[in-house]
């Protein structure tokens, strides 16, 4: 019975139409569990839900988790049922769930005869009164804060008779008493007696009521008798009838302000004093258009003026004939005023003529109104310290050229031991197959042999060179540096012997960086061995790959930690010079982190080191991201083949070399033409065709790549590819190249994998293909 009288009141017509209507309060019925039975337009306003969201929900729905926790929807149902009436404000969810600060008034509903038929609910969006209240009381509170922390002034309030109605810290320490010592007591009592004889602080008072506003200088006396000079502002204050309530009382302590003043004064008149006495200074003023207006004796012992013969001057005729002639001293003048000072040193000329270096500067000078009514004017004769500058400049340069010599000493020692090194086993393997032409087969491969690895270890001494003094043609490619070490890492292990740990910390997605692969390897496998090498006992080398950004740029790290001896911080300055080693002799060459740092710098990188005694050192080498894509190898290496009968035009100046690379083309299959200069190979190029252009870069008079250019413009598709062990001047930036290079001394192996790839990129389609095909 009582379900059913609910049903008809919350689908009552009138009442829903009434209900519905008002928009600024959520009007809505609840059944005796507390479910939604109606919704009004204002608690979809309010609340955010619509009537089908809702009706039939719970109403605690739209409390916060923590009130729901503490059960308060439900305290609220039946106090509403026990008293009649439930009534609170707090937060409330909203369908979005954001909150609002609510005010809710909560009555029961009952049947005629008493049962309870459910409840009514009103609530309304007080979230921003809430808000206006919060700020007034934290404004309020601050503002206690403030007048409560400030204590450079007296800040407080009297009654409309002058009776102390607060006192703050500024008045406890200006005034010395505490405030129940004051509250309540009339301010008269801080004047002198002759004022108070004389009513001043009802003249006050008066004032302040009439005129709005007293302000006054005048001596007070504080709690213990002393007396101080204050500034005293009293502000009337009325209420919003207009009706006076009080006064507001400032009051400042300006007894140092005038003590500061009267020092001014003194030290002003003690500053001209000292500005007449100073004689190692040009110390003088300017007027507005640049014209001397006062002059001290240290100016008239720099300049050589007295001060008849130069007030009234313009201050130009110090500058020299060629500073006036450009306009030094009017923008000298200018720089002041827009920056606030001009500061130089420069050749300035005295009264005799003669010249002398000075250190000047000059300031704008600004009244009270802060109008601009001059110049001060500072010069120091400085001709001693620049000659002293002269001489240590000098004594740095000798300095510098004497290191540069025993950089080169070293240097030049170091290439000498090591080739002689290499020299001697080169003699030696000659020598005795010259003298044994019957040497026993067996024999004569093995001499062969340490031949070509004597090259080899000869060719790896000049790249490390190359690479340390940032000339060695790089050949870089696109790679994932994690990727490219993970490979490395079994090699890198079998350098190390089982007490060494290799640890790779590769960052996964790394950026990938351009560089030149072998170089990278020969760089990592020197930055290991010296790991190896500073940890004899054994111990862990790490290395770690990340991506970085310093300085706005993205970059890739790698670096190479070990847990060994460290180097002291003596050394740790001269670890990438050529030959420096803190290895003992005949333990190294020296060139390992010199060729790194070459490598490194020549990349677009940098390296540094960091290393502390008995801690281990970490190499930390920083190399630029590429957007570039990685790419696939057209031919493999080791491949050798060549179409036979490929006409090749060689250009190389050396006859040496030029006769070698001849045989090795011919070895492969090729028809050579041999050019000495690029101008003859031009002669011959015009005399008969060919199918590919092999050239050396540097040689005497046009170089291997202007011959290329110049090829280029007549022939666009002519296959042309440069060789150089050494090009200086003429190395070619990896971003700027237009034809690939072949880094001397090349192997047949090389020689063809490099002029094949060129001809498949060139299209020849004799690649592959039977002998006696037709020529491209």
């Amino acid at each position: 019975m009582a379900q059913s009288t609910f049903d008809r009141l919350v689908t009552d017509e009138r009442f829903a139409l009434l209900v519905h209507s008002i928009t600024d309060y959520a009007i809505y019925m609840l059944d005796p569990q507390g479910r939604v039975g109606t919704w009004n337009t204002g608690a979809e306003n309010i609340i955010g839900y619509s009537a089908d969201d809702v009706v039939g929900q719970p109403f605690s729905g739209f409390f916060t988790q923590e009130e729901r926790d503490l059960d308060v929807p439900g305290r609220a149902l039946r106090v509403a049922a026990r008293e009649g009436r439930f009534e609170t404000e707090g937060w409330r969810v909203r369908k979005d769930g954001c909150r609002l600060w609510a005010h809710s008034v909560l009555q029961p509903v009952r049947g005629a005869d008493g049962a309870l038929l459910g409840f009514a609910e009103i609530t309304r969006d007080v979230t921003e009164r809430r808000q206006r209240e919060e700020a007034l009381r934290e404004s309020e509170r601050r503002f206690q804060i403030l007048v409560n922390s400030v204590e450079d002034y007296a800040i407080y309030m009297l009654d409309p008779m002058g009776h102390i109605a607060t006192w703050n810290a500024g008045a406890r320490r200006f005034k010395g008493y505490e405030a129940e010592e004051v509250l309540g007591e009339h301010f008269s009592r801080f004047f002198l007696p002759e004022d108070r004889r004389a009513g001043l602080p009802s003249h006050i008072l008066m004032t302040a009521a009439q005129e709005g506003r007293f302000e006054a200088e005048g001596w007070r006396v504080r709690k213990d008798g002393s007396t101080f000079l204050a500034h005293v502002v009293v502000d009337r204050i009325r209420n919003e009838a207009g009706e006076l309530i009080g006064f507001a009382k400032i009051t400042r302590d300006v007894t140092e302000k005038r003590r500061h003043e009267q020092a001014l004064f003194d030290s002003q008149l003690q500053f001209r004093l000292l500005v007449q006495g100073v004689r190692d200074y040009a110390i003088y003023m300017l007027d507005t258009q640049g014209n001397v207006t006062n002059w001290n004796p240290g100016a008239q012992t720099i300049k050589g003026y007295e001060a008849d013969e130069i007030i009234g001057q313009h201050f130009s005729c110090f500058y020299t004939e060629e500073d006036r002639a450009r306009g030094a001293p009017a923008a000298a003048l200018q720089t002041a005023l827009k920056d606030g000072k001009f500061e130089a040193e420069a050749q300035r000329v005295r009264k005799d003529g003669s010249l002398f270096w000075a250190h000047v500067m000059l300031e704008p000078i600004y009244n009270d109104a802060g109008e601009h009514v001059g110049f001060a004017k500072v010069t120091r004769d400085i001709t001693e310290k620049k000659r002293a500058e002269e001489e240590l400049r000098e004594t740095q340069e000798a300095l510098l050229q004497s290191q540069k010599l025993q950089a080169l000493g070293e240097l030049a020692g170091g290439i000498a031991h090591d080739f002689n090194n290499l020299m001697t086993v080169v003699r030696g393997t000659a020598d005795m197959l010259l003298r044994k032409p019957d040497l026993a087969e067996e024999k004569r491969k093995r001499y062969l042999h340490v031949l070509l690895e004597t090259a080899e270890r000869a060719t790896s001494l000049t790249a490390q060179l190359l690479a340390f003094a940032r000339r060695q043609p790089l050949e870089p490619e696109v790679i994932d540096l994690s990727v490219r070490l993970d490979a490395l890492g079994e090699m890198l292990q079998r350098t190390l012997s089982s007490q060494y740990e290799l640890i790779l910390d590769l960052a996964p997605a790394l950026w990938r960086i351009e560089i030149d692969p072998t170089g990278l390897e020969t760089a990592l496998l020197n930055a290991v061995v010296n790991a190896r090498d500073a940890m004899p006992s054994g111990g862990k080398i790490t290395i770690a790959t990340r991506n970085i950004r310093e300085d706005g740029k993205d970059l890739v790290s790698l670096s190479i930690a070990d847990t060994g001896e460290g180097i002291p911080p003596e050394q740790l300055e001269r670890v990438f010079e050529p030959f420096f080693t803190t290895k003992p002799a005949g333990k190294g060459t020296g060139l390992g982190l010199s060729q790194l740092h070459g490598f490194a710098i020549q990349s677009g990188g940098s390296v540094t080191i960091e290393s502390r005694v008995g801690h281990g050192t970490t190499l930390n080498i920083r190399l630029p991201r590429t957007e570039k894509p990685m790419k696939s190898r057209a031919l493999e290496a080791g491949e050798t083949s060549l179409p036979e009968g490929l006409r090749i035009l060689l250009v190389e100046d050396s006859e040496h070399v030029r006769y070698f690379g001849k045989q090795l083309l011919q070895d492969l299959g090729c028809i050579v033409t041999e050019a000495s200069s690029a101008d003859e190979a031009l002669a011959l190029l015009a005399e008969s065709p060919v199918d590919f252009i092999f050239s050396d870069i540097v040689m005497p008079g046009r170089t291997g790549l202007e011959l290329a250019q110049e090829i280029r413009k007549s022939i666009p598709d002519m296959p042309i590819l440069l060789a150089s062990g050494y090009s200086s001047k003429q190395f070619i930036p990896i971003d700027q190249r237009e034809f690939p290079i072949l880094r001397k001394p090349y192997t047949l192996e090389a020689v063809a994998h490099t002029v094949g790839q060129l001809l498949a990129r060139s299209g020849d389609h004799r690649i592959g293909c039977a002998e006696g095909a037709e020529q491209v």
